[in-house]
């Protein structure tokens, strides 16, 4: 299976703070899967898709610093049960499988989760996805905590690849499933209601966060939306690592 690579060369498997959503602030272990099959203009995580000679735009595109990834240098091959058994190595039973988008590579993400529950049944598990891609059922008996970030107009991404209907609906029928909107501008948020009102989704399941991968970007928009959340019910979501670490891979 694919993993985003470190420059270390190690592959980016770490021990945090959760920093976005429902469960910001909670010590968890990552594992960052390599690709996707959605390229936002503002990712912060363009590492694991973003490949030389790829003709997808980058906000990054007009910085004279910015080029394409070597995809040699930044992901890594590696079995499920390497995974699993470089998970285990730090000392917490809660997982967060990230990427990327993991569910392109879910049959191998099954057995991540079943050897380490096999090692140990406490493992809680979160799986951060696009809500693109409807899970497996095998996947789906093993996630405790979907962290859904449909993709908005803002990501640059075609209508008809960020927005899955089928996929999404299962995500909205699921007690499982938390969906959190990155959010740039207030003309996002209509987009946000929209589909609150197409999935049925109650106020309290949905997270808004702003968009920005630096502590300056995000200070210019967190006080707007956090009263918008207030306004309409929704609950806010900073972004922790960004605060304490910067945009730093890894952590």
């Amino acid at each position: 299976m694919k993993i985003a690579q470190l420059s270390t060369g190690h592959p980016e498997i770490f021990h945090t703070l959760q920093g976005e959503g429902l469960s910001a602030g909670v010590p968890a272990v990552f594992v960052r899967a390599s690709q996707c099959n959605l390229h936002c203009i503002w990712c912060d995580t363009d590492y694991t898709w973003n490949w030389n000679g790829t003709p997808w735009p980058h906000e990054k595109d007009s910085d004279t610093d910015y080029e394409k990834f070597n995809r040699e240098r930044f992901q890594i091959e590696m079995t499920p049960a390497d995974v699993a058994g470089a998970i285990r190595e730090h000392d917490c039973r809660r997982l967060v499988v990230t990427g990327g988008e993991p569910l392109v590579q879910q049959e191998e993400f099954i057995d991540v989760l079943e050897i380490l529950r096999s090692w140990d049944p406490a493992w809680t598990f979160e799986l951060e996805t696009n809500g693109t891609i409807h899970p497996h059922e095998d996947l789906d008996d093993l996630v405790d905590q979907y962290n859904v970030s449909p993709k908005l107009k803002n990501s640059g991404n075609p209508t008809d690849l960020r927005l899955v209907e089928s996929a999404l609906s299962f995500f909205a029928a699921s007690s499982k499933a938390w969906f959190k909107f990155v959010v740039a501008a207030p003309s996002d948020l209509a987009e946000v209601t929209a589909l609150q009102d197409q999935l049925g989704l109650a106020s309290d399941r949905i997270i808004l966060m702003p968009e920005g991968r630096d502590s300056a970007t995000l200070q210019t928009r967190r006080q707007w939306l956090a009263d918008r959340c207030i306004g309409r019910g929704y609950r806010y979501s900073d972004r922790l690592h960004i605060q304490l670490w910067g945009n730093e891979p890894g952590r």
